[in-house]
């Protein structure tokens, strides 16, 4: 069969802001799983394209396509609707099949919401998606697929949820050659993004990665890794790479064995990861260094030890401190990502976070409003305490208030997101290190971000 993947034409708007190139891993995943039984099989990924409408019109009706796979997130899922609208005009007997994270915890109300959508596969794609494809070729029923929900004439019906790959390395590298590759930049590097892990033992409130992936931690080998770490070089010339995992650093071993063949293979690459504040040993960030990495992200969330007890991080202020200064010694760049809004939150615990970064000072900081995504226990309390301001999901942008925070107005928990970012990046300690660096690109976006931000209030 000949199946198109597509990523909506949407902004992004933390890409948008920071220039961070992305790419679509879920779908290459599924297309590479597709080829491998024989489909004819296309991806676009409309953003990096900077595909408009008429574009993707046109690439629909020049592949004629037998499915069309989406994905989305919660902000861009209208877009989503568009692109289902959009097949149905072009052909109407094409199935359309939509997946994601926020479809994956609202697949009636997907449904219900778009007439155009099909199918809505919950959860991992690769095996429901191949099943999918071989029932539609041989017009078998749908109801022993697992893990989708679809309609049967005027009802919704709901499969069984499929259980997590098992083997991770018994999946095909994702198609990378179906990507725009030349696309991917940073600076004058060649990027790529790579996910080792999936699943995560943790249940912070406003993540809903231990839903979507599963609790329990699965672990791709680390010689599978480097193969496709191998491949990338040698194939694409990445020479810079985004590890995707939720947590990187959770087994020690593992992660300092991807290090050691890193450096064992002489693969001439420059990469970043995510950790938790107590996953990561001064033996660890030393391997990781010296096996070229250069940044890595924790995620800290707040300055208020309450705060954090109330999200359920599971980490403490002296862990974030500790963990900032273990990669600051190894040579490793730091980017915290903090939060601001959480219900409880007030003006005081937000100063002693705009205080607690400082005192951290890692060479970059990222901060969101509070928002509660579909498969969060955020989301589930939100809606038990009518906390929600809207179920428009284009404004779960993580940039603009969707939820109330009692005790801070709205409008003014816009103003404190400006003054947090203006208040790490303008500092003259910041500014002077940029401009001893030379570099003061930091700082210009900086500015266009909060004046950005200003302007779309208005």
């Amino acid at each position: 069969m000949r199946i198109l993947f597509i990523l909506p034409p949407s902004k992004f708007a933390i890409k948008d802001t920071v220039g961070i190139p992305g790419m679509p891993l879920g779908l290459a995943y599924l297309a590479s799983v597709l080829d491998e039984e024989g489909h004819e099989v296309k991806i676009i990924d409309a953003p990096t394209l900077n595909y408009d409408w008429e574009n993707l019109r046109k690439e629909i009706k020049g592949f004629k396509p037998d499915i069309v796979g989406i994905t989305s997130t919660t902000s861009t899922i209208y877009d989503a609707y568009k692109v289902a609208k959009l097949v149905k005009e072009y052909n109407s007997k094409i199935k359309v099949v939509i997946g994601g994270s926020h479809v994956s915890f609202t697949p009636e109300e997907t449904l219900k919401e778009c007439s155009s959508i099909d199918i809505v596969v919950r959860g991992e794609g690769e095996e429901a998606m191949k099943e999918l494809a071989n029932s539609f070729e041989m017009g078998l029923p749908l109801e022993e697929i697992r893990g989708i929900t679809f309609r049967d004439d005027e009802k919704i019906l709901q499969t069984e949820n499929r259980p997590f790959i098992e083997n991770l390395d018994e999946l095909p590298f994702p198609a990378y050659s179906l990507l725009p590759m030349d696309k991917y930049r940073v600076g004058k590097k060649q990027f790529a993004n790579i996910i080792t892990s999936r699943g995560c033992p943790f249940s912070c409130i406003f993540c809903s990665s231990s839903q979507l992936c599963g609790k329990r931690w699965r672990a791709r080998s680390p010689e599978n890794v480097i193969k496709e770490l191998e491949m990338l070089e040698e194939e694409y010339n990445i020479q810079e790479v985004e590890v995707l995992d939720d947590t990187f650093t959770l087994n020690n071993k593992r992660a300092e064995k991807i290090c050691d063949l890193i450096i064992k293979k002489g693969l001439d690459i420059s990469w970043s990861a995510s950790s938790r504040v107590n996953t990561i040993t001064q033996q660890l960030a030393y391997k990781m260094r010296s096996a070229g990495c250069h940044i890595l992200y924790f995620g800290i969330e707040s300055g208020s030890q309450k705060i954090l007890n109330i999200i359920q991080k599971g980490i403490t202020l002296s862990q974030s401190e500790k963990a900032v200064q273990i990669a600051k010694r190894a040579g490793i760049n730091t980017l915290g990502t903090f939060i601001i809004g959480i219900p409880g939150e007030t003006k005081e615990t937000i100063k002693k976070t705009i205080k607690f970064v400082k005192k951290l000072n890692p060479a970059l900081a990222q901060f969101t409003i509070c928002t509660p995504y579909p498969g969060t226990k955020l989301f589930k309390i939100a809606k038990e305490k009518h906390l929600l301001l809207t179920k428009d999901w284009s404004k779960y942008t993580i940039l603009h208030p969707v939820m109330k925070t009692p005790g801070i107005v709205s409008k003014k928990l816009r103003r404190w997101l400006i003054r947090v970012y203006l208040s790490f990046y303008l500092r003259p300690r910041f500014i002077m290190k940029q401009i001893k660096k030379r570099d003061l690109f930091i700082v210009k976006k900086a500015f266009k971000a909060a004046l950005n931000y200003l302007k779309g209030q208005r």
